[in-house]
């Protein structure tokens, strides 16, 4: 399974580009090496140079989904009363061919290609879709005249028609530099460029893929690519910035940061920079932090800036802000530079002056943004992995140990364990370039034309006493005559002498010198005793040693500070050798030797114990106390927390079996009494999401049912995490249940994000006696998801909040879960993005029009969605203590209704139904604000990379062997319908993404038992896709399926032969006459209501999220439910079944294939008081399309304020 990864790209002084990964150590060459370049400028997606010829070529990274854009057309006709519809319009109407105004004309013939690198998908064809419904064959739309509201039915009137024809074109110069064309007129050539820079994908809530793309020429003049986008990688055209001087060089950050240096030495800053206005406003003048130096080069990130000034030295710029971008003052770094740049989260690198090394800043944090160190990147080119040198050829000889060997020690590589030390590193004693052996120089010499001074064996170590840190003190052969040479210069210090320790890296301005980056004790580079210019290094080496690199560019790398770089460690011929050994043994080997191992431990274990079988047991029983002070949600009015204390007894029988009770003290009228919990009775253990409290909710099935469970809070967050960790183990151990879930688990995601698993009984889908679900034992597994899927093969997949995928290693616990609850492998970090909205409100008055100033009825100024709970800017905290904020508030303009320019909608009072444009009826408005917040945990996940999800789909049940790929479908966050290759038993996470092409993006996806495909649009129709296969996985074409009249659907799930699918009002339709002559069956049939999601498994068993459900203290959100009574005869089921509940939001049954003998299930309507009135309501009122027991209760009563919520 691939790690995610994102590249460092960076250029050598030959002008060859090359990259390097997150999780990878090696500098691979780029794909396309025709050309030479000067300088680069990357994001995650693509990279954009300047060239030796001084002209702009951009490099889109191949992906699994193609870049594709879609043209459209319309065709108007008028009817006439002799001929009919024709192509004969009125002098006022529109054009026969036009754009969806009429205001443009557009034939078919007049589309063309935009650029050679383009290549048309098909030819045209009418779409026959009209908002969600399919049209007559034709695609004809009706309408009285131009313009009007369009309808697939032909009426009386219909005096206009119209169809819309549609065509694909698809992006296809991938992985390849393409030129960018300056456009047809020149005399609007721009001049030869010299600098770019790409960033600006975040101002503000950026469209979608939209980028900022800025340039400056020769001349020193500023452009702008306009319409730079994900289906638009080139750009349309070069627009001119007017700047207060001769630009030399630019720099963009991904949010709405730019700095360009002056041709003077001063900085300007592009101020008025935001979502409607790219190219910004004005400029404003920053001045140097040297009045002797002016500013050569500058980078700037998310909210920091770095500059160069033209004496080398590097400097910090402070108080950088969106709303304050010039910043407020300069701090000099230690170190000198070439440039510098930042990164994604505000990462830096930088190209040292004296030996042209890549340095990689480290300790920058969001509470650190200046960094500790630089260290130096010590990656060798893949290409140069094969070269040995002559200190690999000694180890591999076996003379490691030699202490001719250690003498030639004469250079030092750095642990990457250092990221948090404040302290510089000694650096080499220059003397130990005399101790290098005659032989030994010889035999560098003689074959020093192949060695790369990477591959230093970073095992080959001096005793550490000898070294004031103990650091490895490792050989460079290929190195070795540089520093003779340079020892033996006269401006060589003496060899003797070592240079002074130091820990300041963060200095004032002008009140210490600057230290060369070279002489600093914390680089690792291995030429950086070498001084040499880039001639001498040249001759002396060739063009096939060590790189030396002339341009850097991290804004599409992503460094995780949780994550270890291999960046600055070097692989040696012995570790190589023994990498290559490791990854010859597969993962059945491995298992075999550990099940081998544990019977020989297991034979030994009865072999020693046997004699002494006939020995009384000492103690028949133990019984284990720990006990606590938290605080308890209490039963009786008013709630509160109160204080109590808690003891949780653990006996252990004669047999070796424990279980647990759980005893909660507290006082009653200064009466001391108690609560007490089996917890072989407990069915879930949940943390809850409070903002204030630490606490977590169990669950018993009679607490289930009344939705009151017992809810206890703990002072902090590791105590929390205690209680969970040893509660959850106890239950586990109460009911037996211990290692990984099966194949056949109900998985289950809160709205918190929590993922829970539960072991299904044979009793729960089928049998004489079912099993109640609210009896179902939930257990907690590490990591954090928004929605998860599986089926009866073991394979599961995930999505997380901010949409990337993940897949279960087959581990268990994570997370707070720790110890023997958790497994030793598998369990790997996870983290997770969301965002938190609250609203600004206002309302319209005549004298100041829209302020904040409301009614006394009205709701808080500043508020959550409902409008009944006040949240500030300031107040507002993230979701709990496990999160922390990683951006500022922002406007957000992709809310549901759409907004204005300014993000504001409108509506006749609060609440209402809001639109983006004023009306003379508007008299209040809101718009929503955002922050992101991040999550770090771990779990039994896997990142799968390169595409974002937004749901997923695992064929439930198939007959296939262990190593036969299994049918998984998913849908990107763009809408784009995938298919995942290769996905196996072994392999979870397959090999790579097949795209199906669609003609609008789409929002939910499922396949059933028997490769029956089905899709949702975001428009709401639904789709059938046709020859789905194990042969043919993507099928051939898509089936358009009516919709349920006036309902726009939102989700589909497959089962074995059911279909079901689900409205955005929350109601369940089910899919009649569906045979395997006529796979897209006839009507739709309703079950019920108040449904959030809902799951549809193997045996046809159908789980739902469902709202509004009655407890005994009010109305709870997001329960479980169960639909029973489903049998062949009778596939809707009959009534629902309770379980936990509320503050779920996800759940998936489609690996529960346990196979039971179906048998007539009794009505169970008589244990649903709550439902039965509704059963008589619908009876009595003849709606016989309906099912027998909505999920409804009345709508008079109020939610329960006391419920918990996850």
């Amino acid at each position: 399974m691939a790690m995610p990864s994102s590249l460092l790209w960076a250029v050598d002084i030959f002008g060859r580009v090359y990259t390097l990964s997150t999780v990878g150590q090696y500098w691979e060459l780029c794909k396309d090496t025709q050309l030479e370049f000067k300088r680069v400028s990357a994001v995650k997606q693509c990279c954009w140079g300047i060239a030796c010829d001084h002209q702009v070529y951009t490099y889109v990274l191949s992906g699994d989904v193609p870049i594709r854009y879609q043209e459209e057309t319309y065709e108007n006709q008028r009817w006439n009363p002799v001929g009919g519809f024709c192509e004969k319009l009125l002098p006022s109407d529109r054009w026969q061919w036009s754009d969806a105004s009429g205001l443009k004309h557009q034939q078919l013939d007049s589309f063309t290609l935009p650029s050679p690198h383009w290549e048309w998908e098909s030819d045209w064809y009418v779409d026959e879709n009209i908002g969600g419904e399919p049209t007559e064959k034709g695609g004809w739309t009706y309408a009285i005249d131009f313009p009007s509201t369009y309808t697939k039915d032909k009426r009386w009137n219909s005096c206009v028609r119209r169809r819309r024809w549609i065509r694909y074109r698809r992006y296809k110069s991938r992985d390849v530099w393409v030129k960018i064309a300056s456009g047809d007129d020149p005399g609007q050539l721009p001049d030869p460029f010299n600098d770019i820079s790409i960033g600006g994908w975040e101002i503000t809530d950026e469209p979608l893929g939209r980028l900022s793309v800025w340039a400056v020429s020769l001349q020193g003049r500023v452009w702008y690519r306009e319409n730079v986008c994900h289906h638009n990688p080139e750009g349309s055209m070069w627009s001119l910035i007017t700047t207060p001087g001769e630009v030399v060089q630019i720099s963009c950050g991904p949010y709405d940061l730019l700095w360009a240096t002056l041709w003077e030495g001063q900085a300007i800053v592009r101020e008025g920079i935001d979502r409607n206005n790219p190219q910004g406003i004005s400029w404003s003048i920053v001045e140097s932090p040297s009045s002797e130096n002016g500013i050569s080069h500058v980078s700037v990130g998310v909210d920091v800036v770095w500059c160069i000034t033209k004496d080398r030295k590097v400097w910090f710029r402070r108080g950088v802000n969106s709303h304050n971008p010039c910043g407020t003052s300069w701090i000099e770094m230690v170190g000198e530079m070439l440039m510098v740049s930042v990164g994604l989260n505000n990462q830096v690198w930088g190209v040292s002056c004296d030996d042209r090394t890549i340095y990689f800043r480290q300790g920058i944090t969001p509470s650190e943004l200046s960094g500790k160190t630089w260290k130096a990147i010590v990656a060798v080119r893949d290409s140069d992995r094969s070269q040995t040198g002559s200190s690999t050829s000694l180890l591999s000889a076996g003379c490691f140990f030699t202490d001719d060997i250690q003498n030639q020690t004469n250079a030092i590589i750095q642990g990457d364990a250092d990221t948090s030390s404040d302290t510089e590193l000694p650096s080499v004693p220059m003397n130990l370039a005399n101790t290098l052996p005659k032989g030994a120089e010889a035999s560098s010499s003689g074959n020093g034309t192949g060695n790369q001074t990477a591959e230093i064996p970073a095992n080959l170590t001096v005793d550490p006493l000898d070294s004031d840190q103990g650091e490895g003190i490792v050989a460079s052969s290929s190195n070795e005559k540089a520093n003779l040479e340079m020892h033996k210069s006269p401006t060589n210090p003496d060899p003797s002498a070592e240079l002074r320790w130091t820990n300041i890296d963060l200095k004032e301005a002008q009140k210490y010198p600057v230290l060369s980056v070279s002489t600093l004790a914390e680089t690792s580079s291995l030429s950086s005793l070498g001084m040499f210019s880039v001639g001498a290094e040249e001759q002396q080496y060739g063009a096939d040693e060590h790189p030396l690199w002339a341009w850097v560019s991290g804004g599409g790398c992503l460094v995780d500070l949780h994550s270890p770089l291999k960046w600055f460690t070097v692989q040696s011929g012995l570790s190589s050798s023994a990498q290559s050994l490791s990854l010859s043994i597969t993962p059945a080997q491995t298992a075999a030797w550990r099940k081998q191992i544990f019977q020989q431990l297991s034979e030994r274990t009865k072999r020693e114990l046997e004699n002494f079988r006939h020995y009384e047991q000492a103690v028949e029983q133990s019984v284990w106390v720990k006990t606590g002070t938290l605080q308890w949600w209490r039963n009786w009015k008013p709630h509160k927390w109160m204080d109590v204390r808690v003891t949780l007894e653990q006996f252990t029988g004669s047999d070796g079996l424990r279980d647990s009770i759980l005893f909660i003290y507290y006082m009653y009228h200064e009466e001391k009494k108690y609560i007490h919990v089996f917890l072989n009775e407990v069915t879930i253990i949940v943390e809850v999401l409070n903002e204030a409290k630490h606490s977590f909710a169990l669950y018993t099935p009679e607490r289930t049912k009344q939705r009151w469970p017992i809810c206890l809070a703990a002072t902090t967050e590791q105590e929390m995490h205690d209680w969970l960790s040893l509660l959850n183990m106890s239950c586990c151990e109460s009911r037996r249940i211990q290692g990984p879930p099966s194949h056949h688990a109900i998985w289950s995601v809160t709205c918190k994000g929590d993922i829970f698993v539960s072991e299904p009984s044979p009793e729960l889908e089928a049998g004489p006696h079912l099993m109640p679900c609210d009896q179902m034992f939930w257990r907690q597994v590490g990591g954090h998801l928004r929605l998860i899927e599986c089926n009866n093969r073991g394979i599961v997949w995930g999505i997380g909040y901010d949409h990337t995928a993940w897949v279960y290693t087959g581990g268990y616990g994570g997370g707070f879960i720790q110890g023997l609850a958790s497994s030793a492998d598998n369990i790997y970090m996870q983290t997770d993005v969301k965002c938190v909205y609250i609203y600004e409100n206002q309302r319209w008055n005549p004298v100041t029009g829209y302020s904040s100033r409301g009614l006394p009825t009205d709701r808080y100024m500043w508020s959550d969605a409902s409008g009944l709970q006040e949240c500030t800017k300031v107040n507002t905290k993230p979701p709990s203590p496990q999160w922390s904020w990683v951006s500022d508030w922002y406007i957000d303009f992709n809310t549901s209704g759409g907004t204005d320019r300014e993000g504001w909608q409108y509506a006749a009072d609060f609440p209402a139904s809001y639109h983006s444009h004023k009306t003379m009826k508007d008299f209040v408005r809101r718009r929503r604000w955002a922050r992101k917040c991040k999550i770090v945990t771990n779990g039994p996940w896997l990142e799968v990379p390169s595409v974002t999800l937004w749901d997923i789909s695992i064929i439930p049940s198939s007959d296939a062997d262990d190593e036969e790929a299994v049918a998984l479908w998913a849908i990107s966050d763009k809408g784009d319908v995938l298919c995942r290759l290769g996905v196996t038993q072994q392999n979870p996470a397959g090999t790579s993404w097949l795209h199906v092409g669609t003609d609008q993006p789409f929002i939910s996806v499922s396949v059933g038992a028997y490769y029956q495909v089905w899709a949702i649009a975001r428009d709401g129709s639904a789709f059938y896709r046709g020859s789905v296969s194990p042969k043919k996985p993507a099928g051939d074409c898509w089936y358009h399926i009516p919709s349920p009249q006036k309902q726009k659907l939102k989700q589909v799930s497959v089962g074995q032969t059911s279909v079901f699918v689900l409205d955005e009002n929350g109601n369940l339709w089910y899919r009649q006459g569906i045979t395997p002559s006529y796979p897209q069956g006839s009507t739709w049939d309703h079950v019920s209501n108040n449904i959030r999601k809902m799951s549809v498994g193997p045996l046809d068993q159908v789980w739902v999220i469902a709202d509004k459900v009655q407890g005994s203290h009010g109305l709870s959100c997001g329960t479980i439910c169960h639909r029973t009574g489903i049998q062949p005869m009778e596939p809707k089921g009959v009534s629902w079944d309770y379980g936990i509940g509320g503050g779920w939001e996800h759940i998936t049954v489609r690996g529960n294939a346990t196979d039971a003998s179906r048998v007539a299930v009794q009505d169970t309507s008589e244990e649903n008081p709550a439902v039965s009135k509704d059963l008589e309501d619908e009876e009595g009122k003849g709606k016989t399309e309906r099912s027998r027991t909505p999920l409804m209760v009345s709508e008079s009563q109020e939610l329960d304020r006391n419920a918990v919520n996850c």
